[in-house]
């Protein structure tokens, strides 16, 4: 097995250009962008599946069609981000599965009581270790099939990659002094709270309000109402898939989403 630092000097994998228009065809949020950018999103793919490895479990098999479908969404949240695949830099593995899974819990509630219990995942990122999907949900998240919110499992969990960069899980990304005018890194992030926060609060009770009595239910997943960190990540699955309706339900977030990875496009 070749490490990684061997891996780059090998020039990235050609993606033939029938590949890449079934990803296209089957990624409508991927074809709408601009001719210039999706020359880009190919590039970063071709990178991505150079540098990564793929491993199916649970009797999954690994195809060059699977591996491109989800190597052309994990890219898309660094498609004008600087240091572009820097940003996952720590991992190499993505392992794939036939369904959901189950995995332990431990939690600690305000008494200090113990509750284990089991959850059932259809995707998982670890800091420092591999991304897991479940290949069915990757599947109806590029299909658009699912009833009811939007879903992209591949987004999800790179988009938690990115949160996870300096190594903390809080909804919260790495920020470049500058970020939205600030001049210190306190303040970046004080910034990008003063965005996340009140969309957040909003939206979690709304999701309340809607599961206690009946109201309206909010656009986005209600699991984004579990913590600020599973916000952001639900967040950037609606943001990156129908930016346009983002906007509508959530501006001022949306400024600051554009703030971070748009930053590329606001330092020209």
């Amino acid at each position: 097995m070749l490490g990684r630092w061997l891996r780059g000097l090998r020039p990235p994998p050609e993606i033939p250009e029938p590949a890449w228009q079934s990803v296209l065809d089957a990624l409508p949020f991927l074809a709408t962008r601009t001719r210039d950018e999706r020359a880009r999103l190919r590039e970063l793919s071709a990178r991505f599946l150079q540098q990564k490895e793929f491993h199916g479990a649970l009797g999954f098999t690994i195809t060059d069609d699977v591996a491109l479908l989800i190597a052309a969404q994990a890219v898309l949240p660094l498609l004008h981000l600087p240091g572009d695949l820097d940003w996952y830099d720590d991992f190499v593995g993505i392992v794939v599965v036939p369904s959901e899974v189950s995995t332990r819990r431990t939690l600690v509630d305000e008494a200090g009581v113990v509750h284990e219990y089991d959850e059932a995942i259809i995707g998982e990122a670890r800091e420092h270790g591999p991304v897991m999907l479940s290949w069915p949900h990757v599947a109806e998240g590029a299909a658009g099939t699912q009833a009811g919110p939007i879903l992209n499992v591949v987004i999800h969990e790179f988009a938690h990659k990115i949160d996870m960069r300096d190594g903390q899980v809080d909804g919260c990304p790495p920020l470049p002094i500058g970020f939205m005018g600030s001049t210190t890194a306190l303040q970046a992030r004080e910034r990008w709270l003063a965005a996340l926060q009140p969309a957040y609060d909003r939206f979690r009770e709304q999701a309340i309000v809607a599961e206690r009595f009946g109201g309206e239910p909010p656009w986005l997943d209600d699991y984004a109402a579990s913590s600020l960190a599973e916000f952001f990540a639900v967040a950037c699955e609606a943001y990156f898939v129908d930016r346009a309706r983002f906007i509508q339900e959530f501006s001022g977030l949306a400024s600051a989403f554009d703030a971070f990875f748009l930053a590329n496009d606001r330092q020209r």
